[in-house]
């Protein structure tokens, strides 16, 4: 399947850089449908990247090899239950909805083969981390045109179980808000050492962007590279001991399990 056909139900954000990163790639628009309730945002991804788009979802998937389901986690029954008469044995379903799972999503569709992501929003400017995971039914070939589309927009890693799901949400799904607030607290001190908002703002985005460089080109951890910059009885160890003896670790584990647990939760809902 090296040129797949890809519909696309909704066409949000996430869906539209999606869309936008496979067109990056060099996947021919011919190739690439999508659907959505609004004439305006049908016509807005039909100009900007030249596909075909479709008010009816079972219009979209007609020949598609890949069907990306992108739509509100609440409405996401309903529309299931209505595209099933229109698929066809052996369509790919990928789900990028958080908490809809895969027995949810085989009971709507059918006993398909389908693929839930946890993509985040980096994604819309291809630095996105997803975490993927695939259902008995998926083949391999299947598998690889999966990395080929969320590989389109960052990184796609393939996960054992489908509850790890909730650890990737806690991770990397809800994770960017957790930088964008480190980013906050670091200019705000810097306006409270004397620094312009401006000024403290610039540096504590180009200091972020520079650390997460660094430490996803590295041959060494990210333990290893703190540990470099961090000369004895200098400023970074007095901010790193500073750090520790407030908890920081212990507190960035909390966080994250709260946001695993309300994955859990919020999945529970849903399957209701």
């Amino acid at each position: 399947m090296s040129t797949p056909r890809i519909a696309f139900i909704g066409a949000g954000n996430m869906a539209t850089s999606l869309i936008a990163g496979l067109r990056a790639e060099g996947i021919d628009s011919s190739h690439i449908t999508a659907s959505a309730r609004s004439e305006e945002t049908r016509e807005r991804i039909g100009s900007t990247y030249g596909i075909a788009t479709f008010a009816d979802n079972a219009e979209a998937v007609k020949g598609a090899d890949v069907i990306v389901l992108s739509v509100k986690p609440q409405v996401m029954k309903g529309v299931c239950e209505a595209l099933r008469p229109a698929l066809q044995p052996g369509q790919l379903i990928v789900s990028v909805a958080a908490g809809i799972t895969c027995a949810s999503l085989q009971a709507w569709l059918g006993e398909c083969p389908v693929v839930r992501c946890m993509p985040n929003t980096p994604s819309l400017l291809r630095q996105g981390a997803s975490g993927l995971y695939a259902t008995a039914q998926v083949t391999n070939e299947q598998k690889a045109v999966t990395e080929q589309l969320l590989g389109a927009v960052g990184l796609a890693l393939w996960l054992d179980t489908e509850a790890q799901l909730h650890a990737v949400t806690a991770v990397s799904g809800s994770g960017p808000a957790y930088f964008f607030l480190m980013i906050e607290a670091m200019t705000q001190a810097g306006v409270d050492l004397g620094l312009p908002r401006d000024t403290a703002e610039a540096l504590a985005e180009q200091t972020a962007l520079g650390a997460a460089q660094m430490a996803s080109t590295s041959d060494v951890d990210a333990a290893e590279l703190r540990r470099r910059v961090t000369s004895p009885a200098g400023t970074t160890e007095a901010a790193i001991k500073a750090f520790q003896a407030n908890g920081f670790e212990a507190l960035v584990a909390k966080a994250l399990g709260a946001a695993a647990h309300r994955s859990k939760e919020l999945a529970e809902q849903l399957a209701n």
